[in-house]
């Protein structure tokens, strides 16, 4: 098995990277271009933004041909009764409605409800070839089967939501491809102790090595984006392969493991509804865009985008490793390493605060316009700012003394 893991990972990794500088020369032909419009946009540059072709056909050629090697060998019998064939059908299908849907959006901008209407019926096509949630075993009391309606609008439900749930965390360099990776890899090790079924496992290692493959042209500073085609067909894959890790011990404990790992992007999507819709007051507001997001407030609150990537990665891998000790060692141990990591996040979150404070003390800033240059040491008495004032606290409605501009005009000043 893990000759094929190996191969199926290399593969995919091989052909995402040499693929992605192709990407690259495509959008830009073809007008998948983000331009920064409004201040959702975390950057300042136009971008190509099709990277996610180069994730989906080197995870596709992976697949293809681990399946059929292992077809070949007899080590996974796709025709039986699993059926399985059927199910790689109509996951292919899907994916195909979902790139169509994103490269669209990509170069024509679609609206919200086009965008879900390409999720529903990607996940629809899926749920008629068979994969689905089909009962719930409650431990060794009981086992739970959800009749065919019920069954079919969970599934449908789990999968809109997790391609959404990654979709909306598509705010930063890097960030979704990455936390996607690290749900993969956790992914991966539960499924491997769970003795998931092999096509689960070979389907998360091509996704693993087209997801490492791609990072490089995606990390802070970014080359390319992963745009709506690859951020909608990780969620699609994620939601994918926890029914196919989960199969044939559909337990309430392993269930929840998925949503565990998915935990970030889960409870980022969730709040964004809520809060959508209490600000907009009513249900049409849940498709109107804000930035609100955790990587938006994380931004905000003095972190660099790299470092606020580097803290969700961090947020996603601490969820990862919950599920996989909870899994592995139980309850006690799962919630002895929440609290060291908790204790631990809190220290570092204070000493990065005091620090913060200390520097923007001591940061100088020079008005572009008449050169006048605010140091927080001295403040302005003169207008009421007193000693020790960063410049970040300076009222909104602050102006500069000199020539009355406002502090948008300013930026650091360095000594020469």
């Amino acid at each position: 098995m893990w000759g094929d893991i190996a191969i199926s990972f290399l593969l995919a990794f091989i052909i995402s990277f040499m693929t992605t500088p192709w990407s690259i020369k495509i959008a830009h032909k073809i007008g998948a271009v983000d331009i920064p419009k409004d201040n959702r946009r975390m950057h300042q540059n136009s971008m190509p933004k099709l990277g996610g072709i180069a994730v989906i056909f080197g995870f596709l050629i992976s697949i293809i041909y681990l399946l059929f090697v292992v077809t070949i060998e007899g080590s996974l019998d796709i025709f039986g009764q699993e059926q399985y064939f059927k199910k790689l059908i109509g996951i292919l299908l899907g994916i195909t409605v979902i790139a169509i849907t994103g490269i669209l959006d990509d170069t024509k901008n679609l609206r919200p409800y086009q965008k879900l209407l390409g999720q529903i019926i990607s996940a629809v096509i899926v749920v008629l070839f068979g994969l689905q949630i089909d009962t719930i075993n409650i431990a060794t009391i009981a086992q739970i089967g959800l009749t065919k309606e019920f069954s079919i609008i969970l599934t449908i439900i789990w999968i809109v939501g997790i391609t959404n749930a990654i979709n909306l965390m598509d705010g930063l360099d890097g960030l979704s491809s990455g936390i996607s990776l690290i749900s993969c890899i956790s992914l991966l090790i539960i499924f491997s102790l769970n003795n998931s079924p092999m096509i689960a496992i070979l389907i998360i290692a091509s996704l693993i090595g087209a997801l490492v493959g791609f990072l490089p042209y995606n990390f802070a500073p970014a080359k390319t984006f992963i745009g709506d085609t690859g951020s909608n067909f990780l969620g699609f894959m994620l939601a994918i392969i926890s029914i196919l890790g989960v199969a044939k011990t559909y337990t309430i404990a392993v269930i929840v493991l998925p949503i565990l790992v998915l935990g970030l992007p889960i409870l980022d999507v969730v709040w964004a509804i809520v809060r959508r819709v209490i600000k907009g007051k009513s249900i049409k507001a849940i498709f109107k865009a804000d930035n609100g997001h955790v990587h938006h407030k994380l931004v905000r609150r003095g972190f660099s985008q790299k470092q606020a990537v580097l803290i969700l990665y961090g947020a996603s891998a601490i969820f990862g490793m919950f599920a996989i000790i909870l899994f592995e060692s139980g309850i006690w141990k799962a919630l002895s390493f929440l609290l060291m990591v908790t204790a631990t996040v809190a220290v570092g979150y204070k000493n990065f605060i005091t620090k913060k404070n200390q520097a923007n003390a001591e940061t100088k800033y020079e008005c572009t316009v008449c050169k006048y240059i605010y140091n927080p040491k001295y403040g302005n008495e003169k207008i009421g700012i007193h000693a020790g004032t960063a410049f970040e606290d300076l009222p909104d409605d602050w102006v500069c003394p000199v020539c009355g501009e406002k502090k948008d005009v300013f930026e650091i000043y360095e000594s020469k």
